[in-house]
């Protein structure tokens, strides 16, 4: 998508926004190590007090425990100056997705440079600058479960036929789908598959699309540490009793049990209940965002309490209200992210659902993503009803595929009559691609495809010679048994592929990586 409108706009007139990257102790220390020119034994005892460290300010104190003399002039020096570093520029990066795209030549506007990125350039602006200069960011997100699902759906298609599938034909509200989420069978799906959302998912149980747009933007720090969680749970199982101070109020937080759990309601409930104009709400949802790294929330707190109470409200609930903005500085969502996020949130589902040997194989080949590793994903595949096929020289592509059950191994009636397994049961299998075989390079891949094209492999010398493998290559397939129906045992692999075979090339000294 970024590259697409670097393409479509052109250099000259799109530029990512970009980040200033800020010192953090542990970044302060390590950077004035290499200044100060710390001996080397005093730098590993600081390696070792700093590690697993997250606080936001130097704790010496523990320091001595690790090797450290506090009492050194060189690391009196160091604390001291790692004070003044803390929260000071270290260098730019680009932002994930930023984008400001202009009419005319950007350079004219702002200061530009070429990202460490080919083909991408970079403003040296962050998005606060840009806001203050009043110049549009669009932010462009670029997530690994739209390719996924762009190759669940090409899977599907190239399978079972018919039109193509896209989001928009995706249908809509199906009981099935949400059943499915409320029970927190989520491995692999969009937003819902972390530990804390499988959690979540039977305690709200969403029964429709606005309940996952909810449920997306609910388990983020901003609402748990506005204490926002619990009162929604407990107003939307009737458990709690729902009351609004003014009728204003419920227009602004009905949708969510008078509880707020968008940047946006917070935004509006300053203008309904405190009289903020709309430029003042806005300034307050950027100091909502910036409160943790910069301050200035104490202007807007003043503000806030004072026009509820002038306004007639109860001091309680402007509190209340001032407690969970802060809260909100901690991450919370806009209303229309999440709806996007809930989307591909319940397509993501929905393939998990009724195709899930295509799901799992687009999850498999758009690899790094998600919180889990491939043997997880191919395990709740597997649990699902999916035949898994091993790698397999003479049919496996690079990446994972889909193939007819081979004969004989029909699913069981068990299997189809299972509410869990019954849609893999009935559905292709999944047969794992090159790319599953640890050591194997792609270009190793890429030989073994094109000599496969021109002939079927007569044994593991045959592929050997046609395909041009390395020794490392031909162990590599070996040991993950895709060569072995080339062969009556599998150990006979290994002795043709690393024998004194002169067609065969030898590793190099260096092992590629794979």
């Amino acid at each position: 998508v970024i590259q697409y409108i670097y393409g479509k706009y052109g250099r000259e007139r799109a530029a990512l926004a970009a980040t200033v990257i800020t010192y953090g102790p542990k970044s302060a220390v390590r950077d004035l190590v290499r200044a100060l020119g710390v001996d080397p034994a005093t730098a590993a005892a600081l390696a070792r007090a700093l590690r697993g460290w997250r606080g936001h300010e130097l704790d010496p104190s523990k320091w001595p425990e690790d090797g450290v003399d506090i009492d050194a002039p060189v690391v009196r020096r160091l604390i001291a100056l790692a004070g003044l570093l803390v929260d000071f520029p270290r260098h730019l990066s680009q932002h994930v997705g930023g984008f400001v795209i202009s009419e005319g030549p950007l350079s004219e506007l702002v200061p530009v440079e070429n990202a460490a990125m080919p083909g991408r350039t970079v403003i040296q602006w962050d998005k606060d600058d840009l806001e203050d200069l009043r110049l549009l960011k669009v932010d462009v997100l670029g997530l690994g479960m739209l390719t996924a699902i762009r190759k669940c759906f090409a899977l599907v298609q190239a399978f079972h036929g018919g039109p193509p599938l896209a989001l928009e034909s995706v249908p809509r509200e199906d009981p099935a789908v949400y059943d499915m989420i409320c029970e927190a069978d989520t491995i692999g799906v969009f937003q819902i598959e972390s530990r804390a959302q499988m959690s979540m998912l039977p305690r709200l149980a969403p029964k429709d699309y606005y309940d996952l747009v909810v449920e997306v933007a609910i388990v983020r720090p901003g609402p748990i540490q506005g204490d926002m969680v619990h009162p929604y749970l407990r107003r939307r199982s009737g458990q709690e009793p729902v009351s609004y101070p003014r009728e204003e109020v419920k227009r602004v937080l009905d949708r969510t049990y008078g509880v707020p759990i968008f940047q946006e309601q917070v935004m509006q409930l300053a203008m309904v209940a405190a009289g903020f104009t709309p430029g003042e709400a806005d300034q307050l949802r950027r100091a909502m965002a910036a409160w943790k790294r910069r301050g200035g929330m104490e202007r807007f707190e003043k503000k806030l309490v004072d026009g509820m109470r002038a306004n007639g409200y109860e001091e309680e609930f402007a509190r209340r209200v001032m407690d969970q903005i802060r809260g909100f500085s901690d991450y919370g969502f806009p209303e229309a992210h999440a709806a996007s996020f809930a989307l591909l949130a319940y397509v993501s589902a929905w393939l998990k659902l009724y195709h899930p040997a295509a799901f799992t194989a687009a999850l498999l080949n758009s690899q790094p993503m998600g919180f889990y590793a491939p043997g997880q994903l191919l395990r709740d595949a597997r649990d699902h009803g999916v035949l898994l096929l091993p790698v397999d020289v003479r049919f496996s592509d690079a990446g994972c595929t889909l193939e007819p059950r081979p004969p004989g191994m029909a699913p069981t009636e068990e299997e189809l009559r299972h509410p869990r397994k019954r849609h893999g049961a009935r559905g292709p299998a999944l047969r794992l691609g090159f790319d599953r075989v640890r050591g194997l390079s792609a270009a190793a891949a890429g030989a073994i495809l094109a000599a496969r094209r021109q002939a079927p492999f007569a044994s593991a010398r045959d592929l050997g010679q046609r395909a041009g493998l390395t020794r490392h290559d031909m162990e590599a397939l070996a040991a993950a048994g895709a060569q072995r129906v080339l062969e009556r045992a599998r150990t006979r692999p290994f002795w043709e592929g690393g024998g004194p075979c002169p067609p065969l090339r030898r590793a190099p000294d260096r092992v590629r990586e794979g």
